[in-house]
């Protein structure tokens, strides 16, 4: 089994690592472009465009499905994308965690980038999903390019511009951009608030790189095995040429997770 996955940068490590713990058995493929980012600002047309040469990169690779991590390329490029893979290669798009935040009652705070906050594609979601919700919109300026260079200070200033713009009753945050899950718990700490709810009143942050990795399960008819002892290989892609998992990735909990089971020599990509 193999499962490809696509992202501007180092935001795809959060799905990746959920379906390293979900099937420690697959074989994954990471294609990114972090030189091209950010995204947000780009024309739909520049995303599409770039979505297609990272997917057509990571097709070669022969996976069993595609995993669109990142939320940008799944409002733009989403249908070129199935229209250039499917119904040979699934592909699963990754939409923010609007739903189950607001399935508690709110008030919802939507943590974004500002190319994203106030679009037409996430005020459609919280119309169709949080309707009569509390839901404020957070615009994360700099988050997301501060966690993918692991730029710590930025991460610090970023985070907490954020949290002082979200308001203190609310009950669940969504993290509208993959980068942000790298960096959920220092999110919750800057909240002040315990990251997952235990009763009530407390705060959950709503990722969602789980339910990516459930759904890329599914749509190639496979089950969860968190118990397999076999590890799958990993085959890193930048730019659409082999790699290595950037040094960045292994600040991370996620990063280090996928590392472990790496068995790339240094300098290059494992053979497929």
């Amino acid at each position: 089994m193999k499962i490809a996955l696509l992202d501007s940068g180092i935001g795809l490590l959060a799905a990746a690592a959920a379906v390293r713990r979900l099937r420690p058995d697959a074989d994954l493929v990471l294609s990114s472009d972090p030189d091209s980012m950010p995204w947000g600002p780009r024309t739909p047309e520049d995303v599409v465009e770039r979505s297609v040469h990272l997917a057509r990169a990571a097709a070669r690779h022969r996976p069993d499905a595609l995993v669109v991590a990142c939320n940008t390329s799944s409002v733009n490029a989403l249908p070129a994308l199935r229209r250039e893979l499917e119904p040979e290669v699934p592909v699963v798009g990754t939409v923010p965690a609007v739903k189950p935040a607001a399935a508690g009652g709110g008030p919802v705070a939507v943590w974004a980038t500002p190319a994203t906050t106030g679009s037409p594609y996430q005020r459609d979601l919280i119309a169709r999903f949080a309707a009569g919700v509390e839901v404020t919109e957070v615009p994360c300026p700099g988050l997301a390019d501060a966690v993918q260079w692991a730029d710590e200070a930025g991460i610090d200033a970023a985070v907490g511009a954020a949290a002082a713009l979200t308001p203190p009753d609310v009950r669940a945050v969504v993290l509208g951009c993959t980068h942000y899950e790298l960096v959920a718990d220092r999110i919750a700490a800057a909240l002040r608030r315990p990251r997952t709810p235990a009763a009530a009143g407390d705060l959950a942050l709503h990722g969602s790189a789980e339910a990516v990795a459930a759904q890329a399960l599914r749509r190639i008819g496979a089950e969860p095995a968190p118990a397999a002892d076999a590890t799958g290989s990993l085959t890193v892609l930048l730019g659409g040429r082999p790699a290595q998992l950037p040094r960045e990735a292994l600040v991370y909990a996620e990063g280090r997770l996928l590392a472990a089971g790496d068995r790339t020599p240094v300098g290059g990509a494992r053979p497929v």
